[in-house]
């Protein structure tokens, strides 16, 4: 496929020999560190791989593992299969759960199949599902503080009976809330949320319902909390941002507006080939990052396709270091 964008530069003449070459102009980089996988990403994609050298292919897996294309065909390469519903899953074949949680009947009704399957939930996400179930054993009403419709929500909610629980998207939705019994609540949050939006979501609900429960430890995730601070850091140097992420990605889209809102033009990518140079036109600093969803290798493919050009000079900006690591199940661990 020929390139759909002209050269940024006209040709020059060199001094030598008379021959036209491009000239490129000079465009900074400021990479963002911490970006892309998080230990979460890293131990479900694993999860994914080990199952399919253990059991051989092909494995099932319930939604998406982690939001990007990238990955999700990576995976299919080696064998595995994704589905929506556990009714497509054929008896006698694994199937893992996705990365983002499922509720309560979805390993039910494997367990009433007789299907064998592995849960690849981030182990953050898990600690929301058990954090519901002791405010629900308490009598308390939750504010689940989320986006309708993410995966992470609909997980969570399937952790607690029905009403037992209410989505608050936006601090207006917090203030119109009319709660039935407003002394009895608690509040938890989706993981891969904006810091800043969630914050003055959980201002409201402490500020209207003063007797509210939080949980102990913020539920957004370090890792997202980790690359948004990570937006910020950067924001202010960079003339624009791109940000690699997959469109239903979350904490992806978070940080395009985190970046956006420091002031910073940014936008979401997925691959190289979507770069629009013409919306570089003038940029001279580019931020770059990459959602939790987003493998490296996409990362050096947009520096790659920049290059061709730019002359560029790249620097990484790292705000904080991250060791995190979350074990497999015991059962992949001698995979």
């Amino acid at each position: 496929m020929s390139d759909p964008f002209p050269p940024a530069t006209p040709a020059a003449t060199s001094a030598a020999g008379g021959d036209a070459s491009p000239v490129r102009p000079a465009l900074a980089l400021l990479i963002a560190a911490p970006r892309g996988f998080c230990a979460g990403v890293d131990r479900a994609i694993r999860i994914v791989e080990l199952a399919i050298e253990k059991h051989g292919a092909p494995v099932y897996v319930r939604h998406e593992i982690v939001h990007n294309k990238y990955v999700v065909d990576s995976l299919k390469a080696k064998g595995a299969i994704f589905i929506e519903e556990l009714d497509e899953v054929p008896d006698g074949v694994p199937v893992v759960f996705s990365a983002h949680g499922v509720p309560k009947s979805v390993p039910a009704d494997a367990e009433a199949r007789g299907l064998y399957y592995l849960d690849a939930t981030c182990p953050l996400v898990s600690k929301v599902h058990r954090q519901a179930e002791r405010l629900v054993e308490m009598g308390r009403h939750i504010l689940f503080i989320g986006h309708g419709g993410h995966p992470e929500a609909i997980g969570t909610f399937g952790q607690v009976p029905v009403g037992g629980m209410t989505l608050i998207e936006t601090a207006a939705h917090a203030e119109r809330l009319v709660p039935a019994d407003p002394d009895n609540l608690a509040f938890l949050t989706q993981t891969t949320l904006s810091v800043d939006d969630t914050a003055d979501v959980i201002a409201v609900l402490r500020h209207r319902f003063p007797s509210i429960l939080g949980p102990k430890g913020e539920d957004i995730c370090y890792a997202t909390s980790n690359r948004q601070a990570a937006v910020k850091a950067i924001g202010p140097q960079c003339d624009a941002m791109l940000v690699i992420g997959a469109p239903n990605s979350s904490n992806s889209l978070r940080l395009v507006e985190v970046a956006a809102r420091g002031g910073t033009k940014a936008k979401l990518i997925q691959r190289a080939t979507e770069i629009d140079f013409e919306w570089l036109a003038g940029v001279r600093t580019l931020g770059i990052t990459a959602g939790a969803s987003a493998p490296e290798v996409l990362v050096r493919e947009v520096v790659d396709r920049l290059a061709t050009r730019f002359t560029i000079e790249e620097r990484e900006v790292e705000s904080v270091a991250e060791t995190m690591v979350f074990k497999l199940p015991r059962s992949l661990e001698a995979a």
